[in-house]
């Protein structure tokens, strides 16, 4: 399986998780959050930047995941109706910091809480099977102009 990250041009040369805090977790898990997609790695990543650093400063991140890894998935159905809050990721930090604790796998599945009926994974860093990841390349970020420009406004 392939997996995608946007990310700042300085971070994309290796799978590397500082531990901030996220939707899927708290602060000091060290995960990656990847999607199943470019357009969707990309729509989260400007999302998350909110007009500040533009497409020049990002890459694409290429992950490659065996298919034989174990992935945990979080259906949509399962999740608290607040789940999508831009202000409160408690819910789902809950979730994601179990399944991150409990280390039975090394993906947690989880629907995008930009585009429910899409998916983000999560990479626990620390999980004894994360050394089965691997980064396969790097890509320069080249969107059309006219979407940096309507974050420019």
């Amino acid at each position: 399986m392939l997996l995608y990250r946007i990310t700042h041009k300085a971070f994309s040369h290796s799978l590397f998780a500082p531990g901030f805090s996220g939707r899927w977790n708290s602060d000091g898990k060290k995960v990656i959050y990847t999607a199943e997609s470019i357009a969707l790695a990309f729509v989260e990543s400007m999302l998350r930047r909110q007009g500040s650093g533009f497409n020049r400063d990002f890459n694409t991140m290429v992950i490659e995941v065996p298919d034989t890894l174990l992935v945990t998935h979080v259906e949509l159905n399962a999740l608290p109706s607040q789940w999508r809050s831009a202000h409160d990721y408690r819910p789902c930090q809950q979730i994601g910091d179990k399944w991150y604790d409990r280390m039975v796998s090394p993906m947690l599945k989880v629907p995008s809480a930009v585009l429910p009926e899409a998916y983000n994974y999560v990479i626990n860093t620390l999980h004894p099977d994360f050394a089965k990841i691997k980064l396969l390349h790097v890509t320069g970020l080249i969107p059309d102009d006219r979407i940096e420009q309507m974050l420019k406004k």
